[in-house]
């Protein structure tokens, strides 16, 4: 067996950090600076497993969830758009998507990091479409949300008996949101995950894992590594949490079961 060396882990570290963040990796001066370059940057990031889009949608909203530092989660979005992996317009979408599953604070963390970022780098605001430019009827609007719901979910949503029900769930979050074109599916089921995950919920943590592969947006190794790049930032007792729960959900899909165990249905 072959022996690592830890004087080129710890130049792929601060490679890939440097890369990641978008601006040069300063020395470590702690032995918790050290980590980051060493584990997260050299040995996590650099995983082959996820592409890097991904774990740039799935650590932008873990971050500003964890007390991040706000010249790390300004790292984070400066490296996505230099690393051309996401747009301004679509971190505009995500600050959006994870205000519903996050809270509207925890949106407000990425939109305002992004503003900056955006006055540093000298770019031009995206035009983002706003949330609607034209009169609507409300039953269609509802019956959309129902759809969407069904859609990204892959079973049926709840009837519209209650305000959370019908003025958040169809009308808003599916009705309006989840088909948005500034951000894809796949990208926003990435953002979806880290907010049922952080809220500890157990159905929609189940049910969320459940739908992302069973849509096909995302494979199971996939959900694998999503569950290892959100524990650097949310812990590994939550994490470990998630894993169990994936490895649930995989094997119910491999048995032609609903997320709740029931036989499917055509």
């Amino acid at each position: 067996m072959s022996l690592k060396d830890h004087i080129a882990r710890s130049q792929l570290g601060e490679e890939l950090q440097s890369q990641i963040l978008g601006k040069e990796a300063q020395a470590p001066k702690t032995l918790l600076d050290s980590s980051w370059r060493d584990f997260i940057f050299a040995e996590i990031w650099s995983r082959p497993e996820l592409d890097l889009r991904s774990r740039y949608l799935i650590t932008i909203p873990s971050a500003a969830s964890a007390d991040t530092p706000r010249d790390l989660l300004e790292g984070y979005l400066r490296g996505a758009i230099q690393q051309a992996c996401l747009t301004v317009e679509e971190l505009r979408e995500l600050a959006l998507h994870y205000a519903v599953y996050g809270g509207w604070s925890a949106g407000s963390v990425i939109d305002e990091a992004l503003s900056t970022v955006v006055s540093d780098l000298g770019l031009s605001e995206a035009q983002t479409r706003p949330l609607r430019d034209t009169p609507w009827d409300p039953e269609e609007r509802l019956t959309r949300g129902a759809q969407e719901f069904h859609k990204v979910m892959t079973f049926g949503g709840p009837p519209p008996v209650s305000a959370y029900f019908e003025a958040g769930i169809l009308n808003f979050v599916f009705g309006e949101m989840w088909h948005r074109e500034g951000l894809d599916e796949r990208s926003r089921r990435w953002v979806t995950l880290v907010g049922v995950a952080n809220s500890s919920a157990d159905v929609p943590i189940r049910t969320h894992i459940y739908a992302a592969m069973a849509s096909g947006n995302c494979t199971f190794v996939e959900m694998n590594e999503f569950v290892l790049q959100y524990a650097v930032h949310c812990g590994w007792p939550k994490a470990s949490f998630l894993q169990g729960v994936v490895f649930d959900m995989a094997n119910k899909l491999k048995d032609g079961l609903t997320w709740d165990g029931k036989p499917k249905t055509e």
